[in-house]
């Protein structure tokens, strides 16, 4: 409960920590080999996100390349290409990219697309201070409408507050889940359901209040510690403050230990409960819409996605810490949370009368 979900926040936070990828490996077929080609090839290597690591004299070269994942992708220049641009001819340059990795993928085509569009306008430039044009009337002439962009919550575009603030504490979730069934089904098979009832009067509310609250107090501090790290020792964006921070933790943990409880007395079964909790962990990274947004999902798929905790835990962060708006816009999702909370009074029954009479079967 301690080792495991240290291990898994150091080493998601630790495997993004440079924030974007850098340096990705392209390839050149360069069959023109002119001075502006060259030129152009060293603007596309002193892009961030791309080094041109090679250059190959044909395509069938460079796209073996890619499929021995030595390069991401390969910008072709024809032969001619200079020529056409001088003379306004519109000369074609291709691009060809691997999305196998999808980050990789977006990134070099949005720099060998900006790389092929400088590249005109380089010649254009020209074109127009020979012509005695003044910088600003290039200017103005090349790109009439400037674009001012502004990233919110996250300027730097940076993947480690993007992922690392969903994926880690689904993966806390997860061992919430799969810890709290088996340390109630363990009593089952280690023939001590009996004696842990007795020893709570036989009330099955004192008895899982006294199994649970460890366990709940020992995760609250491992969330803080994951939650100080974030945002205090990365300096992660939180304009939200300090409360929805708080209020998010206790909700989360309610909730997924709510939901372990639940499913142990629907299913009164060590193995059957554990398998659907890890289940319902698991299926929340594709549903949470941290990596695709939901509402662009099937209907279906977006209905069934209101029912996993880290769905509502997504929300809240977005609306009440990471965009800082008032907790009210949430309070769907804080609801949710609570009432996951109180699925265990559904099936408390059940439990305990599995616990007084099921003998556990290997």
């Amino acid at each position: 409960m301690v080792v495991f979900p240290i291990v898994v926040i150091l080493f998601f936070t630790s495997l993004m920590n440079e924030g974007t990828p850098e340096d990705m490996p392209v390839g050149i077929v360069d069959q023109d080999n002119t001075s502006t080609t060259r030129a152009l090839i060293r603007n596309l290597d002193a892009f961030q996100t791309t080094r041109v690591v090679a250059h190959y004299p044909n395509i069938n070269e460079a796209r073996q390349a890619i499929q021995r994942n030595e390069i991401y992708a390969f910008l072709l220049i024809p032969k001619g290409t200079t020529d056409g641009l001088l003379s306004s001819r519109r000369p074609k340059i291709s691009f060809y990219y691997s999305s196998v990795s999808l980050v990789a993928g977006s990134n070099l085509f949005r720099d060998l697309k900006t790389i092929s569009t400088l590249g005109s306008a380089a010649v254009g430039s020209a074109k127009l201070s020979a012509l005695g044009k003044t910088g600003r009337e290039i200017r103005n002439y090349l790109q009439p409408i400037a674009i001012d962009l502004h990233m919110i919550g996250n300027p730097w575009a940076n993947y480690n507050i993007y992922l690392s603030t969903a994926m880690v504490p689904g993966l806390l979730m997860l061992f919430i889940f799969l810890i709290t069934p088996y340390s109630i089904g363990t009593e089952i098979k280690f023939k001590r359901s009996k004696e842990w009832l007795a020893l709570a009067d036989n009330n099955i509310f004192v008895a899982l209040a006294g199994k649970m609250l460890p366990q709940f107090l020992i995760f609250l501090l491992v969330f803080l510690g994951f939650d100080f790290y974030i945002y205090y020792v990365l300096s992660f964006p939180h304009p939200g403050g300090l409360f929805p921070i708080l209020l998010l933790t206790l909700l989360s943990l309610m909730a997924c230990q709510g939901f372990g409880i639940f499913a142990f007395g629907l299913m009164p079964s060590l193995r059957m409960s554990m398998s659907v909790c890890s289940l319902w962990a698991v299926v929340s990274f594709s549903v949470c819409g941290a990596t695709y947004p939901v509402f662009a999902m099937n209907p279906m798929i977006e209905a069934i996605a209101q029912l996993f905790p880290l769905r509502h835990y997504y929300m809240i962060y977005q609306i009440g810490i990471f965009n800082g708006f008032p907790l009210g816009n949430a309070w769907p999702n804080i609801m949710a949370l609570f009432l996951m909370a109180l699925l265990p009074l559904i099936t408390i029954r059940n439990m305990r009368k599995a616990l007084l009479t099921y003998i556990y079967i290997p």
